[in-house]
């Protein structure tokens, strides 16, 4: 179980890897190009170069990008699910390139149309991703805070494009905020082994490759996507160190995705209390 944080690649994607060792991260996520729009470049050779030098050399792993909030496979507009296809499709790619374990993406809304509305569309489409990107970068589904339309709050809609993909490149990103904004009860150890009992069930913990570690601002059920630092939200501290205690994450890195404390984005003191929590509860996994 490692520890690590979404930090910042401006500049030059290899400086991620400084970032994270200002911040004691053991494994991070990054976009490689802005997460608010289409517009991607190809990183030079020497940051890749770099970046796979930095991360071997300090032992910060295993790393993974996020896709863009654009993209929406499920959406009505085949102009934008397309762009969204081809985003996924460089972002893997350049995965592969950098050493990168894989992309986690949001399935993001079907747009009024229903899970069983967009599912075949979705389906094809993470297809074609797949069908152009590399043999050892995963694509790796998101679930969702249940707002709106969102697909995918629901393990079972989760479950069920892993199922239907039969890929061993589909695997699945756990987000602690967003599952209790779901419904999902994780403060507690019998709540966690609820949930990862249905989790199990609907998915399969083989198929959980990352978590993204967050407190919720919304309380349980509250379907808003908020994150708050480590035990300052509607979750607590004990939430995560049920968490960390149960044996589904123990070889599972974590992300932290908080505001951090000058709201500037996950920062040393939101790790270090994750590493705090994991002394404490790893120990007695269940």
């Amino acid at each position: 179980m490692r520890i690590g944080a979404h930090v910042s690649g401006s500049g030059s994607l290899d400086k991620a890897i400084d970032r994270a060792l200002d911040i004691g991260a053991e494994c991070i996520q990054l976009f490689p190009s802005a997460p608010q729009g289409w517009g991607f470049k190809v990183p030079d050779e020497k940051i890749v170069a770099e970046f796979k030098r930095k991360a071997f050399e300090q032992g910060v792993g295993p790393n993974v990008f996020h896709g863009i909030y654009l993209v929406s496979l499920g959406a009505d507009d085949p102009a934008l699910v397309q762009r969204g296809k081809a985003s996924l499709v460089k972002y893997m790619n350049v995965a592969g390139d950098m050493g990168v374990q894989g992309v986690i993406f949001h399935l993001n809304s079907h747009k009024g149309r229903g899970f069983d509305g967009v599912f075949g569309q979705v389906i094809e489409g993470i297809r074609e991703v797949l069908a152009q990107s590399p043999p050892d970068v995963q694509l790796i589904l998101e679930n969702s805070a249940g707002m709106g339309n969102h697909i995918g709050s629901k393990f079972a809609e989760i479950g069920a494009f892993v199922r239907e993909l039969d890929d061993p490149r589909v695997q699945v990103c756990l987000d602690t905020q967003h599952s209790f904004a779901a419904g999902y009860d994780l403060r507690t150890p019998d709540g966690v082994d609820a949930v990862m009992d249905e989790f199990d069930r609907d998915i399969g913990v083989q198929h959980l490759v990352a978590v993204h570690c967050n407190d919720s601002k919304p309380p349980l059920g509250g379907a808003l996507d908020r994150h708050e630092n480590i035990g300052e939200g509607q979750m607590g501290i004990g939430a995560f160190e049920a968490i960390l205690g149960h044996s589904a994450f123990a070889d599972v890195p974590f992300y932290l995705e908080v505001p951090g404390y000058e709201g500037k984005g996950p920062d040393e003191p939101n790790v270090t209390t994750m590493k705090s929590v994991r002394e404490r509860a790893a120990p007695d996994a269940r």
